[in-house]
């Protein structure tokens, strides 16, 4: 991997107000890596997430992404540079089927509208649509309406539309958020057989799932980072245990 960071925050902070979201948050994330990002309920966590994405601007510090300095650069430009996310709600459109969800994903980044007439371009990114609904394990249900869909495929459609674009930084939401076990068990799958070359980052309060997935972690609490290290490390970091893993993570 290239020694320079992919993703580099240099004392991102973002209020709302009086209220200290993020504060002065230093985060380096390697291309290829993949890294956790925890904390309990309000630490900062998505906060944070939607200023990496451009959602939202910081109100402090600087934000750099494959070598460039993007903090002012609204959340479609960082798209189109290779960045996509999903969201803790998913934003789907329930009246259409869940290929022509994907298939609107690709447009979007590309700058396309919908037309009514297919024109040879589009036929492709129908097939990308498709190979992306298959890494999302979606691809049986592509002509169905995403409305009829239950909620852990609506999080398997969102997958599919964000691999749809062929990020080369995927940010996940809470994407276990719901899920029954199996589906769990599914999205661990799948997010163990991304591509090697996708730098992931990592939302999610299932610490199974996290820990299973994530080579780094970042752990948050009141807005600010305070432990960073493998999931081993953190496993056994007594800090961490107190605000929010609990025994049952303790090394036997």
């Amino acid at each position: 991997m290239s020694a320079e960071p992919i993703l580099r925050l240099r004392g991102v902070g973002r209020r709302f107000g009086g209220l200290h979201a993020v504060r002065a948050v230093d985060l380096d994330v390697a291309p290829g890596e993949r890294r956790a990002i925890l904390g309990p309920n309000g630490a900062g966590k998505t906060t944070l997430f939607n200023v990496i994405a451009g959602d939202l601007p910081p109100s402090s510090g600087h934000v750099e992404l494959f070598g460039g300095d993007v903090t002012l650069l609204p959340a479609r430009r960082r798209a189109t540079l290779g960045l996509a996310r999903t969201y803790q709600q998913s934003r789907l459109f329930l009246g259409l089927s869940v290929e022509d969800n994907i298939y609107l994903a690709i447009r979007g980044v590309s700058g396309g509208r919908l037309r009514p007439v297919i024109l040879p371009g589009d036929r492709e990114l129908r097939r990308r649509a498709r190979q992306a609904a298959g890494r999302a394990a979606i691809d049986g249900k592509l002509p169905e309406l995403v409305g009829s869909l239950s909620h852990g495929e609506h999080r398997q459609v969102a997958l599919a539309m964000a691999l749809a674009t062929e990020p080369t930084v995927l940010m996940l939401d809470e994407p276990a958020s719901g899920l029954s076990r199996g589906e769990r068990q599914l999205l661990t799958e799948l997010l163990l057989a991304l591509d090697p070359a996708i730098t992931l980052l990592l939302i999610e309060h299932d610490m199974d799932i996290a820990l299973a997935v994530a080579e780094r972690v970042t752990m948050m609490h009141d807005g600010r980072v305070i432990v960073e290290g493998t999931p081993a490390e953190i496993r056994a970091n007594e800090l961490v245990h107190e605000l929010y893993l609990g025994s049952r993570y303790t090394d036997e």
